[in-house]
């Protein structure tokens, strides 16, 4: 499990290196939530999507993302809002291993 570093901003852009996979994840805060977008190697992989605490956000399996990302509430099970990046609401990558253990 790998930690992607986040601060508590309303939008962001990390570049992280992920199971070998150079990626681009964008995080921006709208009305309904918190939403993210990742692409590797300059390829979209995931766009637009809302992120739910403890869902996956790479949702097809053909995209050929290896592993997953996913938020996690520290303090409860609530969604992520941006208030609480970087402390409360950590973004993590699971191995396509460690990923397989949970669903």
């Amino acid at each position: 499990m790998q930690t992607v570093p986040l601060q508590p901003v309303p939008s962001q852009v990390s570049k992280v290196v992920l199971g070998g996979q150079n990626c681009q994840i964008s995080v921006y805060q709208k009305p309904q939530g918190i939403f993210g977008e990742i692409s590797r190697d300059g390829v979209d992989i995931v766009v637009a999507t809302i992120a739910r605490d403890i869902d996956p956000i790479v949702s097809r399996a053909y995209t050929g993302f290896i592993g997953n990302l996913l938020f996690i509430d520290t303090q409860g099970n609530s969604d992520p809002s941006y208030t609480g990046l970087g402390s409360r609401f950590s973004l993590v990558y699971l191995t396509a291993e460690e990923y397989a253990l949970i669903q």
